[in-house]
């Protein structure tokens, strides 16, 4: 049995049909909040809900008792948590969300992991750790002591709250870096999204710092086969790692840290040149300044992960942006006539 947490979010949902597709039982959990459509939520629920093997539970996982009942319940052998708030900007606006979401629905995962002798637990975080580090590509092997957002910190936080489990308990963590996923089905409030729907309806875009940014732009299937390979690889103790010279990235426990990235950052212009040619129309640009809590670029080292599973992102941006605005049409029932 496989707990999957944000299972209606948009890497829990490609997650979830990726592992009913290899004959898996999945149960889903998700609050089904309104942070962005939630009628988007609903429609990839609905469509793991066609699948026998998948059940849903709605469930704030802040609440520690039903949490734990959860757990105790369906006593899962591995543990995907996907579950958080996500939105760097939202965070400058709502801070107390974070860590109800973040923090203390990750503790009860944690608490439910370690009660029911989880056999590993995957977690996601995210490259906003790196804040201002400006070495890059980053390394999961780089300092993270200085986060830019609250978002960010929350994400660090989880780190080290999963280290704290698995050295005091040996519960198995490993900690996923996310590159700014995109892809199908994915969030509205993400930049692409807004961007792919603004240029079809011929409205103007909002460039920040001036378009010079870059991003490593992971797509959605890369970031899933790299999750299903870590789930099969439960972290071990580094027998190498010592508190003489602390690795950040693993442990004497059993804990370990990897970026998923697509490890070919591209600039934002070049992303928007993509949409463009991916819709068939040009974007109205409009340039601003840069966003409180943004960082200028982020590119991944992703040695650790193709040593570990032997994998890495490798979609190009213009075949995943191309596969994005084709399901943007679908979804939205936006055809030639209405160009």
């Amino acid at each position: 049995m496989i707990l999957v947490t944000g299972a209606a979010g948009f890497i829990g949902y490609h997650l979830c049909q990726r592992l009913l597709t290899n004959g898996c039982a999945v149960v889903g959990v998700d609050n089904l909040n309104e942070y962005y459509d939630v009628n988007l939520k609903h429609t990839r629920l609905e469509r793991l809900q066609a699948e026998p093997k998948f059940s849903f539970q709605k469930l704030d996982l802040a609440d520690q008792n039903a949490t734990a009942d959860l757990f105790a319940h369906i006593k899962p052998r591995y543990v995907i948590h996907l579950a958080a708030q996500a939105g760097v900007r939202h965070s400058l606006s709502h801070p107390f969300e974070y860590t109800a979401s973040n923090i203390t629905g990750f503790l009860t995962v944690l608490e439910g992991c370690r009660a029911q002798k989880v056999e590993h637990l995957v977690y996601a975080s995210s490259s906003s750790v790196y804040g201002a580090n400006t070495q890059q590509p980053y390394s999961e092997h780089h300092s993270t002591r200085h986060p830019v957002s609250l978002y960010a910190a929350s994400k660090l936080a989880n780190e080290a709250m999963a280290h704290s489990y698995s050295h005091l308990f040996g519960l198995p963590t490993t900690g996923l870096r996310f590159f700014t996923v995109y892809g199908p089905w994915g969030r509205p409030d993400m930049a692409y999204y807004s961007f792919t729907k603004a240029i079809l309806e011929g409205k103007p875009i909002e460039i920040f710092n001036n378009g010079a940014m870059s991003r490593d732009f992971t797509y959605i299937d890369d970031v899933v086969e790299g999750m299903l390979r870590i789930m099969e690889k439960p972290a071990e103790p580094d027998l190498d790692w010592t508190g003489a010279q602390p690795d950040p990235a693993s442990s004497s426990a059993p804990y370990r840290l990897y970026n998923i990235g697509n490890h070919q950052p591209v600039s934002l212009l070049t992303f928007i040149e993509a949409i463009e040619n991916a819709t068939g129309k040009t974007a109205t640009k409009i340039m601003r300044g840069m966003q409180a809590g943004d960082v200028v670029s982020t590119a991944a080292n992703v040695d650790d992960l193709k040593q570990a599973v032997g994998f890495a992102p490798y979609t190009p941006i213009e075949t995943g942006i191309t596969l994005f605005v084709e399901w943007y049409k679908e979804y939205h029932q936006i055809f030639k006539n209405d160009l």
